[in-house]
């Protein structure tokens, strides 16, 4: 039975911790013009108390992946990273001072205080969106542990109070029929990140890893056998057509009737580069796979002219999607009204975010409106954080969701073995253990969903070893 967004279960925050690990990639990752070899993993835990006394403890997890919550020249790697951290630290405070709320309730009373915290310090909306996404996961694994429910369950009977109130142009929505609707699919289809430094052809790979994972693309194809791809842009039109040629010829030759989205990570300086480059694909004989297979262009121009540029014209030849610039609830009906028809969820942008623009779409879907959300990926790390990812990109209806965590760090990286061996036992669909790591088991391009939507709490019912955790680091004085 669905319950009504007033009945659902009031709670308190009432502890909060953050921690962190450090995750060294395997080699480094280009998005953008950023390139990044290592990045701290945080880790959140919360114990909720519920009207009846009831206590419950969940967990969140995600990697503090600098350059790209704030692409400023001015900030260091460890400025980025110091900043999701004072934002963690905010997003904690608010809900623990948020008192007694639905899980949602909890968010909403909590969220606009800790974004004009975070503005006050000079942090911008991703980051902000960064402090509350993993509290706000966490209190919703530990309401799920506490009724012994999977998220699924949780979402279609409403248990997180979820409703129209931060999202008025979804007024007279029937979000209980939505959040009913919730699918649960038994596998999702991987979408393979292709960077812009990465090996195409084993013959390219400069140094070798030895580690028995795949490194190059055609590598990739030939151990997971993916049928979707994310092919990252530069922001040159001509140099982005050479390499598009170059990574066609592999996909055209390894991975017969593939499909694409093309992420511009705000490299694109206005709308006339990237009508050239979509000249330069449709006028490309090379390019005709593409052509047939291209599903959207993520985020293609800077997220401060975004929001300010009509895209029309473009979105007449290919659908749009906003990424970077989605850094509040208002974004996407801002970036509607411009051309574009497309918003990405990721984890670390909020559990809440995703399912409201998700009922933003069948909405918009409802009267002919061609909308869509997609599913991606900022390095999410195979355990915790991978688990309650993938349960996002299922329950928001995606069909395929880009994966590039797994990549680029072999295995579980650094965590404990116990903890490793844990998370394999428990979920043998999902992971598979190869030279004493749990890795992401990926078979002909489908990733196992059927233990993780099952798994009482957020996708998954264990912890990570917290005595193998760092305290949260204090960093500078803003």
């Amino acid at each position: 039975m669905t319950t009504h967004s007033n009945d659902a279960p009031r709670l308190r925050v009432v502890e909060a911790a953050a921690f962190e690990r450090p995750v060294t990639f395997r080699f480094p990752f280009r998005f953008g013009a950023a390139s990044v070899a290592a990045a701290p993993q945080a880790f959140v835990r919360v114990v909720v108390e519920d009207a009846q006394g009831r206590r419950a403890t969940g967990w969140a997890a995600e990697m503090m992946m600098p350059r790209w919550f704030d692409k400023s020249p001015d900030l260091s790697v460890a400025d980025n990273i110091d900043q999701l951290r004072r934002a963690l630290r905010l997003g904690l405070d608010a809900l623990l001072g948020a008192g007694s709320a639905t899980a949602f309730g909890l968010h909403a009373s909590a969220a606009p205080g800790h974004a004009a915290a975070c503005a006050a310090q000079g942090m911008g909306g991703l980051i902000a969106s960064f402090g509350m996404a993993l509290p706000d996961r966490a209190v919703l694994d530990a309401l799920c542990r506490l009724h012994g429910v999977p998220a699924v369950a949780a979402l279609r009977a409403n248990l997180p109070g979820l409703d129209t109130s931060l999202t008025p142009d979804l007024a007279g929505f029937d979000m209980a029929a939505f959040l009913a609707a919730r699918p649960a699919p038994d596998r999702i289809a991987l979408r393979h990140t292709v960077g812009l430094g990465d090996a195409l052809t084993v013959e390219e790979i400069e140094t070798p890893l030895g580690d028995g994972l795949p490194q190059s693309l055609d590598q990739v194809i030939g151990t997971c056998a993916p049928r979707y791809f994310k092919l990252k842009l530069s922001g040159d039109p001509a140099a982005d057509t050479e390499r598009l040629i170059r990574i066609a010829a592999v996909l055209d030759a390894r991975a017969p009737g593939w499909q694409a989205t093309l992420d511009g990570n705000e490299q694109y300086p206005g709308p006339d580069p990237l009508a050239d480059l979509l000249d330069r694909i449709a006028a490309h004989p090379a390019l005709a796979g593409l052509r047939a297979g291209l599903l959207f262009v993520e985020q293609p121009m800077a997220r401060a002219v975004t929001l300010g540029t009509d895209v029309s014209a473009l979105a007449a030849r290919v659908a749009l999607e906003i990424d970077e610039s989605d850094a509040d609830l208002t974004s996407f009906p801002q970036a509607r009204a411009l051309g574009y028809t497309g918003v990405s969820s990721k984890s670390c942008k909020g559990v809440y975010r995703a399912l409201l623009n998700a009922a933003r779409v069948a909405q918009g879907n409802a009267t002919g409106a061609r909308l869509f959300l997609s599913a991606e990926d900022l390095t999410v790390q195979p355990g915790l954080a991978l688990q309650q990812d993938l349960v996002l990109a299922a329950v928001t209806g995606n069909t395929h969701v880009e994966r590039n965590g797994h990549h680029f760090v072999a295995g579980m990286g650094p965590a404990p073995e116990a903890e490793q061996t844990r998370f394999a036992q428990a979920h043998p669909d999902l992971y598979t253990v190869r030279a004493g790591q749990t890795r992401l088991r990926i078979d002909g391009g489908m990733i196992a969903l059927t233990s993780t939507l099952a798994a009482p709490g957020l996708g998954c019912a264990l912890a990570p070893d917290a005595g193998a955790l760092a305290p949260l680091k204090e960093g500078p004085a803003a």
